[in-house]
This record gives C-alpha cells, sequence and structure tokens, in this order.
C-alpha cells in the first residue's frame, strides 16, 4: 500500500518499516529457505520476479507490508544494511485484503515472518504483529478501509504449532480446519487484552527524500539520452 510508504513504527525492541527495494536482496535470500517455503506456503522467486512483486506490493491497496527490523543486533546475527538506520532486517509482516472464500465476507489476513533463526524465540513475532494491528485498527486507518474487513484472520499450517500459540495470545481462535490444504483459519475475537505495545507512529523522511533523488537522476538520463548525449 502506498498508505504507509513512509511509516514506521516503532517498537521497544523492533521497528516496522515499509518494504523498499533496499530490503529485496535480504528478502530474497531469506526465500531461499527450504524451510521458509514450507512454513509459509511460498514458491521461490528469482531476483527479478522479487522486484517486481515488491513494486506490486507497493502499489497494490490490498497489501500492507513492513520488514521487521531489530533494533538491538545480536552477535550471531546478520550484518545490518549500511543504508537502514532503523535496525537490522530480521523478518516481515502483513495484512492482506480479500474476500472469505466460504461467505465472500471483506477480510484482512495477518502473516508474520522472523527469517532469522538468532532472532527467533526472543518475542520479536508477538510484538510485529501487535504493532501491526494496532496501526491497522488505528481510527486514522480503519477509515480508509473499502470496504471495511468484517473479521481479521490468520492461515497455519496444521504442523505449525509455535505460529498458533502466538495467534492465540493476539486473542485469535481456531474457526475451520482445513484438511486437505493442511492448515486451519483463526479469527480474532475481538478483544485487545493479549496485545502488546502499540508504539510510536513516525515519518519515514529520509527514504522519501532518497526516492526523490532517484527521481531525479532517472529524469536527468532520460532527458541526456533524448539530447543524444
Amino acid at each position: 500500500m502506498r498508505i504507509n510508504e513512509n511509516t514506521v513504527l516503532i517498537g521497544r525492541d523492533i521497528n516496522l518499516v515499509p518494504y523498499k527495494k533496499k530490503h529485496i536482496e535480504r528478502y530474497h535470500k531469506w526465500m531461499a529457505s527450504l524451510e521458509l517455503q514450507e512454513l509459509t506456503a511460498s514458491e521461490p522467486l528469482t531476483l527479478k520476479e522479487e522486484y517486481e512483486m515488491q513494486r506490486k506490493w507497493h502499489l497494490d491497496e490490498d497489501k500492507l507490508t513492513f520488514i521487521v527490523l531489530a533494533r538491538h543486533p545480536v552477535p550471531d546475527g546478520p550484518c545490518p544494511l549500511a543504508d537502514e538506520k532503523w535496525g537490522v532486517p530480521i523478518g516481515d509482516v502483513n495484512i492482506f485484503l480479500s474476500n472469505d472464500t466460504d461467505s465472500d465476507e471483506p477480510v484482512a489476513e495477518c502473516e508474520v515472518m522472523i527469517a532469522e533463526p538468532a532472532y527467533r524465540r526472543h518475542g520479536h513475532a508477538y510484538t510485529a504483529l501487535s504493532l501491526l494491528l494496532h496501526y491497522f485498527l488505528s481510527p486514522a486507518l480503519s477509515s480508509l478501509h473499502k470496504p471495511k474487513p468484517r473479521a481479521l484472520i490468520a492461515r497455519i499450517a496444521l504442523s505449525n504449532t509455535p505460529s498458533q500459540r502466538l495467534f492465540e495470545k493476539l486473542g485469535f481462535e481456531v474457526r475451520k480446519v482445513v484438511e486437505v490444504f493442511g492448515e486451519c483459519e483463526m479469527r480474532w475475537g475481538g478483544g485487545r487484552e493479549g496485545w502488546g505495545e502499540e508504539g510510536e507512529v513516525v515519518r519515514y523522511e529520509e527514504e522519501e527524500e532518497e526516492e526523490e533523488e532517484e527521481e531525479e537522476e532517472e529524469e536527468e538520463e532520460e532527458e541526456a539520452e533524448v539530447r543524444g548525449e
């Protein structure tokens, strides 16, 4: 979504930033993992396809995507990106807007992935989902949902018990089991008692400036080609 293209959600231990081009190579490396492909029910993409997908997610009005950044690096974790001041990329968290396959009602599907093994079991997935859900249901953002989702859902592999427990902690309950796909559908019950911190919303201004500079450079290159330089 364009709505979060310059938005940072700040938590105590993690920050959520919009999925930008500079994150693509790290994301592509994550998704080469057979373990993550199985857990996320994803097919591997080429690097070119990842760039196309990032652009599509940025423009689509039915996808809200953030990269999860750890604010405090660990010794055995991945190297930070040179141009990412908000933390070390460790995963992503998303909400996809769609229609329920049974009732055709509008729903919002939640997903989270902590891709870096060194950062798992630290509560980062729980915090990332808490930050995202608070943001998604905030008055400023919820008024823009058209049509307004009737439910928050999560589709999780039956074998992924830790993820099921995570969503249970956030107030989701199993409502349907789809044996043929080996997954269950969980729905939020409406209570926020189990949610974590709400976080602070700030603007990703430096990224906006970088993109403006890139656009100016591209325009200058195009003008130079027209002039035959």
